[in-house]
């Protein structure tokens, strides 16, 4: 999972190979190595510049069954940035990747599967192609080092900035040298931090992904590990100055004045309320207007809504996603799959209130040894293995494993068994030449993504789900799936009678109708409030999708996609909201798409807070706002039970002890923000 798979999918993916790179300008060719699971190679990178002066670049990354595959030339101006460019391949996920770029004088030209334009520039400026390699981000870091002013002017816009902030020595004997490690500001939402070399001239070393990728110049693999923990300290210390200065810690009592609190077990909005918090935790509710205990500090409401925190039921979390999630509203996400020493020291961080993250609740991976292997948590081969795996997530508090798609089917039975022993959920995708009706009935409890729901009516015996095939077969079969057929009503009974919870994931999906130039439906909502460069990724597309009549059938597809959860939402089978894409907007469109699959804004908003909360075993805890729970509490322009839209609209939140205003989050990411804030009054 991680950016292979989405933290932000095809967006977080695009950006984030686009800062894995490296430049040529020193040799005739070099070659890197992308490694994951400590040192696992997913991928390659090459690049030749000829005698001619022109570079090419030959890219391949494949991880959990998909990855880019690009090959690139470009020349260079006297300053460094691109003279030409082009780029063919596929990307992630298959589709098409063609894209050129070319400068005569002070006009500049682009066109892409997803865009085109030109301008006239003053000066240097840099084009940012929407599918490059790792290396065209690459030269961008060259080009920035040789300005003096340290701003490197984007094309079609923004503005690129890099500052130093740590060294280090790799190497042994005559390969030793020194590296530096950077941070860069201006593309996407958060910072990037890379490895360069140091010098007149320097290029990209390694781009590290705590947790998941490493991706090093060949020969300095065995580097990367002491590379990635001196990039987490430095990273921590950016962190750690973000919560300082966003996060507003509270001593004492508060009073929240005149809130219509939202009842998350009957699903509907109350009159106004007064409630009472100290030292993180609810203390009383009373009728709006009443008199109460003095205290400390006052939120007027003013007659909006108070909703318990949300819970994002499916997020691969990292540590700079916490702005968006909070922001969002999302106090609680359950992490369903990830680096298991990155997690524990995420979780660390976040009780110990240094990172400004939601609290997590996490998921222990489990995935079987093949070549589509995703190499996140525990890769196994035996049943042994596999409950050696059990015995460490449970040993580690975990309430839940998650199954993934390389499993071996043989084992399913007798581990879902042995996890349920051990008082742990069994959830996850089916694993390859498996249906769901099949994991249903050997234990679990339940099932990760819409697809691999849909897949029981479209798999054989020999059908390999680890590949695209998951992706495709459901976007060209659905649209023709009758769902008042025998086959579909027994599926439904059986999740049914067996009270599987069915967490969909519908908002991500949606990537699998979205062509190439149009507006990725999942974020059409909130686009114009996003910087430049995130709106132009929006407009890729993910899926190879070569006509009009193709198109047609995936968006039946994908609307019968969302129709399919109103039917199991009729039958009685729980449903959680999640996301696995970009943190706290994909949420509230995922609420959204429920309304439209027929449930109520209110049974909309239970899946994100008493449905939630249940499925993960911290009902007790938090998910319904009442005396003695946590106060995770969030203060929404509107009455979202009316409107589920408004629950975009987030003007104050509340986790715990600490006061976030998602205003402020927003305009630090470069964000414009959706609501005013409703901030602490001294009483």
């Amino acid at each position: 999972m991680k950016p292979s798979k989405q933290v932000w999918s095809s967006v977080a993916f695009g950006i984030v190979l686009g800062l894995m790179a490296t430049t040529a300008l020193a040799e005739e060719t070099l070659r890197y190595v992308a490694l994951v699971d400590g040192g696992k190679q997913a991928g390659h990178q090459t690049v030749t510049r000829g005698d001619d002066g022109e570079t090419r670049v030959e890219f391949i990354f494949k991880d959990n069954g998909r990855g880019p595959e690009l090959s690139e030339r470009y020349t260079l101006a006297e300053d460094g940035t691109f003279l030409t460019y082009q780029v063919e391949g596929e990307s992630t996920f298959g589709a098409p990747v063609a894209e050129s770029f070319s400068r005569d004088g002070n006009t500049a030209r682009w066109k892409s599967t997803s865009d085109e334009g030109q301008a006239e520039l003053d000066g240097t400026a840099m084009y940012t192609p929407l599918g490059g390699t790792p290396q065209a981000f690459a030269v961008a870091i060259s080009a920035l080092a040789a300005r003096e002013d340290g701003r490197l002017p984007l094309i079609p816009g923004g503005t690129l900035t890099m500052r130093k902030v740590a060294d280090a020595r790799v190497g042994e004997g005559g390969r030793a040298r020194d590296v530096q490690l950077v941070v860069l500001t201006g593309v996407g939402l958060t910072p990037t931090f890379a490895w360069t070399t140091t010098g007149a001239s320097p290029r990209l070393f390694a781009f590290i992904y705590p947790g998941f990728l490493q991706l090093v110049e060949e020969g300095y693999e065995a580097d990367a590990a002491a590379l990635e923990t001196r990039q987490k300290a430095a990273e921590a210390e950016a962190l750690v100055a973000l919560q300082q200065r966003l996060g507003h810690r509270i001593k004492g009592t508060t009073l929240i004045r005149n809130a219509r609190v939202f009842d998350s077990e009957a699903g509907t909005v109350g009159p106004a309320s007064d409630v009472l918090v100290r030292d993180g935790r609810i203390v009383s509710m009373a009728g709006g207007g009443s008199e109460q205990a003095v205290a400390d500090q006052v939120i007027d409401a003013a007659g909006r809504t108070l909703l318990p925190g949300l819970f994002d039921s499916h997020a691969h979390i990292d540590r700079w996603g916490g702005g968006l999630h909070l922001a969002a509203g999302v106090t609680t996400v359950r992490d369903m799959g990830n680096d298991n020493a990155t997690l524990q020291q995420l979780i660390a961080d976040e009780k110990a209130g240094t990172l400004m993250s939601p609290r997590v609740v996490a998921a222990g991976f489990i995935e079987g040894e093949s070549e589509f292997s995703a190499r996140n948590g525990f890769v196994v081969k035996t049943l042994d293995e596999a409950k050696e795996a059990v015995d460490w997530y449970a040993a580690n508090g975990y309430p839940q494993v998650k199954i993934y798609n390389s499993f071996p089917k043989d084992l399913l039975r007798d581990t879902a068994a042995y996890a349920h022993e051990k008082g742990l959920r069994v959830s996850g995708h089916v694993p390859a030449f498996m249906r769901a009706s099949e994991v249903v009935e050997q234990g679990y409890d339940e099932i990760q993504h819409i697809n691999q729901l849909l897949l029981n009516f479209f798999v054989d015996d020999t059908t390999d789900t680890r590949t695209l095939t998951r992706f495709y077969l459901v976007a060209d079969k659905t649209a023709g799936l009758d769902f008042d057929s025998q086959p579909v009503r027994d599926f439904i009974d059986q999740l049914a009678r067996e009270e599987v919870v069915v967490d969909p994931t519908l908002a991500t999906f949606d990537f699998i109708r979205h062509r190439a130039g149009d507006m990725s439906q999942a974020f059409a909502a909130v686009a114009d409030h996003l910087p430049p460069d995130l709106q132009r990724n929006l407009r890729v597309a993910q899926m190879k999708i070569p006509d009009d009549a193709t198109a047609a059938t995936y968006e039946k597809s994908y609307e019968k996609l969302v129709a399919f959860v109103g039917l199991m939402h009729e039958a009685g089978i729980p449903i959680v909201a999640g996301t696995d894409e970009m943190p706290g907007f994909t949420l509230q469109r995922e609420l959204e798409l429920y309304v439209q699959a027929g449930l109520t804004p209110g049974e909309s908003l239970q899946t994100a807070t008493w449905n939630a909360a249940k499925v993960a075993g911290v009902l007790e805890d938090r998910g319904t706002i009442a005396p003695g729970k946590r106060a995770d509490l969030i203060l929404v322009d509107g009455d979202p039970t009316a409107d589920i839209a408004a629950i975009r609209q987030v003007a104050m939140v509340l986790k715990g002890d600490t006061v976030y205003y998602p205003s402020e989050i927003h305009q630090a990411l470069g964000i414009k923000p959706f609501a005013e804030p409703v901030k602490l009054q001294a009483r």
